[in-house]
């Protein structure tokens, strides 16, 4: 069996997380997740284990080496949610690792109580962003080039049932990817029980929040409730059997994907970043329908960046509105976006 480090170096590897001119953000809470990642790219780095790519690797097995010397470098950043009493202590711990280890490190304290009461969102959502927005800071600042964040095996699997659960599609069954935009994440290959003896074994004493214990959020009691009695009652290697699922679905969701930017390019007529986009209204109502939902997607998130709370409902709406084939005819799915029917194109219209 691997060892963590070397499945973790096979995971970078294998989906190319990190390339040899890399600075990494890593995001460290304290706990046994965030401390063995930390700890992991610190070895590997000092023992030029990383490489650039698949070629370099072949040719360093061939001529017996470990790889070329890597120049990827690491930052850690820390988010003090300020919830918990225990909170300035786990900023302490990971302060005190960086400063014992030489490693560049930046925190920030954010009332996420308070931001969640007053964007009225909830906690977990507002701790999310919150997070995310300090690690892009510190990726400006710092001149860095990704974010590494330390979910697991475990944690897919989570946001899988997750994500059944609210009725989400395909998609949803993805769980978490190994790679988002910049954001990247090594441990995803690892399953928590492998990550807790790593830190046993290390002796790095992570910090652990009790909250976690707690069945207050969904992920919690799908956490620590449903998957133990699955794997009491039904299937005791759920983990890795819906792990099989995922690498299924996330494999033919990249190809569903890259057909529908192909056709994308055959019914655009215009399109201006972060203002419009234009297609052809005969060739869209020609599709099938799971292909135009696809594709209303791909469009929002084209213009947003993301797909800008436009739900299944907008998405049904906005191919009725195509299927009356009736001019000047328009829906709003949120105040941010506008589709209009109009000389046979439908618009899609950032509203500033």
């Amino acid at each position: 069996m691997k060892s963590l480090e070397e499945n973790i170096l096979h995971t970078i590897n294998f989906y190319q997380l990190i390339e040899n001119e890399d600075k990494l953000v890593l995001a460290v809470s304290g706990g046994p997740d965030s401390m063995c990642m930390l700890k992991v790219l610190e070895n590997l780095l000092k023992e030029k284990l990383i490489l650039k790519n698949k070629q370099e690797e072949e040719l360093a097995e061939k001529n017996c080496q470990k790889g070329p010397s890597p120049m990827a470098k690491i930052v850690v950043a820390h988010v003090n949610h300020m919830l918990r009493k225990e909170a300035d202590d786990d900023e302490k711990y990971v302060k005190n690792y960086c400063k014992k280890n030489g490693i560049e490190f930046y925190s920030k304290s954010i009332d996420v109580k308070k931001l969640a009461h007053t964007n009225k969102i909830g906690e977990e959502e507002a701790g999310r962003i919150a997070r995310y927005e300090f690690f892009e800071e510190v990726l400006k600042n710092t001149n860095a080039t990704k974010i590494a964040v330390a979910h697991n095996k475990n944690d897919k699997i989570e946001t899988m049932l997750m994500n059944t659960l609210r009725g989400s599609g395909i998609e949803g069954l993805k769980g978490i990817e190994p790679k988002r935009d910049n954001i990247i994440r090594p441990l995803i290959q690892c399953e928590r029980t492998e990550i807790e003896k790593y830190c046993k074994e290390n002796k790095l004493n992570p910090r652990i929040d009790q909250t976690n214990l707690e069945n207050t959020y969904t992920r919690n009691k799908i956490r620590n409730v449903v998957i133990p009695y699955i794997q009491k009652e039904f299937n005791p290697n759920i983990i890795k059997t819906l792990d099989r699922l995922s690498d299924i679905v996330m494999g033919e969701n990249e190809y569903i994907e890259n057909q529908i930017k192909i056709i994308y390019e055959k019914i655009l007529i215009e399109e201006k970043p972060n203002q419009e986009i234009r297609i052809d209204l005969k060739m869209f109502n020609l599709l099938e329908t799971v292909i135009k939902a696809r594709l209303i997607r791909y469009i929002i998130k084209r213009l947003f960046g993301s797909t800008n709370s436009i739900e299944k409902i907008h998405i049904e709406d906005i191919i009725k509105l195509c299927g009356n084939n009736i001019g000047n005819k328009y829906l709003t799915p949120n105040k941010n976006s506008k589709v209009l029917i109009k000389n046979h194109q439908v618009h899609f219209i950032v509203l500033s």
